[in-house]
C-alpha cells in the first residue's frame, strides 16, 4: 500500500477515516461471529466459571497483545509513538473510571463495543444505550462534565509527563511482550479446547486482536508520512462515539480516524449479521429494563472517558501495548462488574433484594 499516493490524492484526513473504516471493518465481522464481549467473560467469571466467554475473551486480548507487539518487532509500529502512552496517565481516573465503567457495562447489559456491535444487527435497546453512551462520553470530554472529570484525573498522574511502559518499568528484555501474547494464547487455546469452542469461533475471535493492530499499524504508518500530526491510535469506542456524533451535528468537523471507525464497526456488523441470518429487532421488554440500560450506558460513557478508554480501548488496545494505566483500568472494570453482577444479578435470581 502506497500510502503516499493515497494522501497526495485525496488528504490527510480522508485517509486516517479510510483507515479507520478499514480497522472497524475487520473489528465488527469478527466481533459479531465471535460474540467477544467483556461484560460476558466477567460474569462469566465472577459465578466461578472459566468457559467460552471467558475463553474468546482471552484468545481477543492475548492475539492482539501477539499482532501488536509483533508488529513493533518487525519495524511496522512503535508504541511510544502512539496516543496513549505520549501523554500522561491517570492512575486515579484509571481506578475510578475503571470502576465505574464496570458497573455500568453489567447495568447495559454489554460493553460500549457490544452495544455498536449490537446495534448493528437490530438491536434496538443497544441504538438507545449506545446514543446515551455517546453523549455522556461527549459531555465529559467537552461539556458538564468535562470539570469533574478533569478533578478526578487530576488527583494521581503519571510522572514525566507520559504514561508508564509496563515492559520498560519492569526492565524486560526486547521480545517480553510477544512472549506473554503467546503464552497468554496458549491458555485461551487449552480453555477453549476444554469447552468445545470451535475453530470458526476461534478464528474471529483472534479477528478482533488482529483489528487492533491492524488500526496501530495503519495510523502509525500515516503519522510518518503526514504533513500535519496524527494521532497514532486503534480501536476504542469512548472518544469515536462522541467525534462520530459530533462529525454529524458541527458542521466545522473534520474526517478523522475516529470518524471511519464506527461507521466501519456498523457496516462489519451488519454484514456479518445479514450473511449469518442474526439479523433482528429487538426491544426493552419493560420500563425496568430500559431505565437500568440506560444508567448503565451513562455510566460507562463518564467512566471510559475517566479511565482513558472503554472495554476495547483501555481493556485490548491500551493492554496490547503494556499502558500502565490500561492494564490498571482493565483489572478495576473486572473489578466493578464483578461486584455488580453479585450485588445485583446473582441476589436477583436467588429471590434477595438487591
Amino acid at each position: 500500500m502506497d500510502i503516499v499516493a493515497i494522501v497526495e490524492r485525496i488528504g490527510e484526513g480522508p485517509t486516517a477515516a479510510i483507515f479507520g473504516m478499514i480497522t472497524g471493518i475487520v473489528f465488527g465481522v469478527a466481533a459479531q461471529r465471535s460474540n467477544f464481549c467483556l461484560r460476558a467473560a466477567t460474569i462469566e467469571f465472577a459465578r466461578g466459571q472459566l468457559g467460552d466467554k471467558v475463553s474468546v475473551w482471552l484468545l481477543t486480548f492475548s492475539t492482539a497483545v501477539v499482532w501488536v507487539q509483533g508488529a513493533q518487532l518487525l519495524g511496522l509500529f512503535r508504541a511510544e509513538d502512539s496516543r496513549i502512552m505520549s501523554v500522561p496517565g491517570s492512575w486515579s481516573g484509571a481506578i475510578i473510571g475503571g470502576l465505574i465503567f464496570g458497573v455500568g457495562m453489567v447495568l447495559a447489559r454489554g460493553c460500549s463495543g457490544r452495544l455498536l456491535v449490537l446495534a448493528s444487527t437490530g438491536n434496538l435497546r443497544s441504538v438507545v444505550s449506545g446514543l446515551i453512551f455517546a453523549v455522556v462520553a461527549q459531555m465529559s470530554l467537552k461539556g458538564v462534565l468535562a470539570p469533574l472529570r478533569d478533578r478526578l484525573a487530576g488527583y494521581w498522574v503519571t510522572p514525566g509527563g507520559e504514561n508508564v511502559n509496563l515492559l520498560a518499568e519492569l526492565r524486560l528484555p526486547e521480545g517480553a511482550g510477544l512472549a506473554f501474547g503467546v503464552a497468554t494464547a496458549g491458555l485461551a487455546l487449552y480453555l477453549a479446547r476444554k469447552n468445545r469452542i470451535g475453530a470458526r469461533v476461534l478464528v474471529f475471535a483472534s479477528g478482533v486482536g488482529f483489528a487492533v493492530a491492524v488500526g496501530w499499524v495503519l495510523t502509525w504508518s500515516l503519522s510518518q508520512v503526514a504533513f500535519d500530526p496524527v494521532p497514532v491510535t486503534s480501536a476504542t469506542f469512548s472518544g469515536p462515539s462522541a467525534n462520530t456524533l459530533m462529525y454529524f451535528l458541527d458542521r466545522n468537523s473534520v474526517l478523522e480516524f475516529d470518524v471511519g471507525l464506527v461507521p466501519g464497526v456498523v457496516i462489519g456488523a451488519f454484514f456479518a449479521a445479514l450473511i449469518g441470518r442474526d439479523l433482528v429487532f429487538q426491544g426493552f421488554d419493560g420500563a425496568g429494563p430500559m431505565r437500568r440500560s440506560m444508567i448503565g450506558a451513562a455510566l460507562m460513557g463518564f467512566g471510559a472517558m475517566l479511565a482513558g478508554g472503554c472495554a476495547i480501548g483501555a481493556g485490548v488496545t491500551g493492554g496490547s501495548i503494556f499502558a500502565g494505566t490500561a492494564w490498571l483500568a482493565l483489572f478495576c472494570m473486572w473489578v466493578g462488574a464483578i461486584i455488580t453482577d453479585f450485588l445485583i444479578d446473582q441476589r436477583t435470581a436467588q429471590g434477595l433484594p438487591a
